[in-house]
């Protein structure tokens, strides 16, 4: 099964989700894969359906990026219409993107508790002073402060994504992990037939 993902950030937190879960990504044949951008989503979709005919795929997207997702999907041969939702399909849409979701999942105390544990914590102090962010919620700050290089956002997702409870998921991790439970109870079926 293919997990299709924007970038390296929303990638790293499949992986933390797949470890909360206690699943072996590898053992029960899931490979994710980040897009390194949504309008990449077309061809990696319609390239993985080619060499992997009837092989299952979902994803995750930002809300404001469905059309790129409807365009990949119609690209493989799904047909959906513009009033239907695409997450029968396993797609599943975050409101902002997956940093929000985390960050509204975990609450912003242990959000900071994250970047105080990255050596960041000052650097995060500094940025909230600054005049364009004084005004903004502590949330938007965090948003902002996660996003402003890449590798933060990366090294951040990650340990964010590890510091979920599995019992208590936002929207789109809670349906991306049905999934992945579903392909390891298939991978353990075929592995006792």
């Amino acid at each position: 099964m293919l997990v299709l993902v924007e970038g390296e950030s929303d990638a790293g937190v499949v992986h933390a989700l797949a470890g909360l879960l206690r699943l072996n990504l590898s053992d029960i044949g899931v490979e994710v894969r980040s897009a390194a951008g949504i309008t990449n989503f077309p061809r990696i979709l319609s390239e993985f359906v080619e060499t992997n005919s009837g092989e299952a795929f979902c994803g995750m997207y930002d809300a404001a990026d469905e059309r790129h997702v409807r365009r990949a999907l119609a690209r493989v041969g799904l047909r959906i219409g513009s009033e239907e939702s695409i997450e029968p399909h396993g797609f599943f849409a975050c409101e902002a993107d997956l940093e929000d979701e985390l960050i509204r999942a975990l609450g912003t105390s242990v959000v900071e508790a994250t970047v105080e544990s990255q050596g960041e914590l000052a650097s995060l102090r500094r940025f909230q002073a600054m005049p364009e962010h004084r005004g903004s919620s502590a949330h938007a700050q965090l948003h902002r402060f996660l996003g402003t290089r890449a590798t933060r956002k990366i090294r951040s997702a990650r340990l964010l994504g590890e510091r979920l409870d599995p019992l208590n998921l936002p929207g789109p991790l809670k349906n991306l992990a049905g999934r992945l439970q579903v392909a390891a109870m298939a991978a353990h079926r075929a592995s006792d037939a």
